[in-house]
């Protein structure tokens, strides 16, 4: 049985969270109060570190400190908006001087706390940052529930996705497809609405879509179905309209 119109995007609730925190006390606090609370939390207590960990890893949000050893809070923030423009970033500074805060987003941070600060108020903050990041536009990430528990989550920006914690080895236009059949779950999606999705975010080496052979597109969604195979999702084949993402349970 598939979803009705609009019931297939749901918008993950726990995230994997990045804290770059040189106080351990606080740093351990915070990662302990952030793991009772469901997420999946990583720690580091220096600048360097915490590049590092954004250079190998997938984060959903960083809670991050100006006051840094190796490379500072600023630096940091700086190289991360050149290459994660829409990560989540939320400072958590001893610096509450208007110039720090001013400095602090216009370097690129999403939202400032000064310390002492209170741990339901961060939590608060830092849930509405990262609901907004998961909007679509705002360029964050969507998510499919399966019948066999592992959920599909697509990153809206970049060619990624995974099913459950197992990434899935995607070219662009598999990812521009099936981020399409995500965003329009139990609905039909025609053959001109891929070409047009492709046309602006997957175009071949021309620059354009208008020199696939006909039977294209029915390779890319068998490659697809291949890849969510035992997911508990499938892409139906609607004759003459297109293509549908829908639940396989009965």
């Amino acid at each position: 049985m598939g979803w009705g119109p609009g019931a297939g995007v749901c918008l993950r609730a726990m995230a994997h969270l990045l804290i770059i925190e040189d106080d351990a006390l606080l740093r351990d606090g915070l990662g302990a109060q952030l793991t009772q609370a469901g997420h999946t939390v990583v720690t580091c207590a220096n600048g360097e570190d915490g590049q590092t960990q954004l250079q190998t890893s997938r984060f959903d949000g960083v809670v991050l400190d100006l006051g840094l050893p190796r490379i500072s809070g600023l630096e940091l923030l700086h190289w991360l908006r050149q290459r994660l423009a829409a990560l989540p970033v939320l400072i958590l500074t001893a610096r509450d001087s208007t110039e720090d805060r001013v400095q602090g987003l216009n370097a690129g941070a999403d939202d400032y706390l000064t310390k002492p600060f209170d741990m339901a108020e961060l939590q608060a903050r830092l849930g509405a940052l990262l609901r907004r990041a998961r909007l679509p536009a705002f360029g964050g990430s969507l998510e499919l529930p399966s019948q066999t528990g592992r959920r599909l989550r697509v990153d809206a920006q970049l060619p990624q996705a995974w099913l459950g914690d197992e990434a899935l080895e995607l070219t662009q236009r598999e990812w521009a497809l099936l981020s399409l059949l995500v965003t329009n779950a139990g609905r039909v999606v025609s053959r001109e609405d891929v070409l047009e999705t492709w046309r602006t975010s997957a175009p071949d080496s021309a620059g354009a879509t208008g020199g696939l052979a006909s039977n294209a597109l029915e390779v890319y969604i068998h490659r697809l179905r291949r890849k969510l195979e035992d997911s508990g999702l499938n892409i139906r084949n609607i004759r003459g309209l297109g293509y549908m993402l829908e639940s396989t349970a009965p």
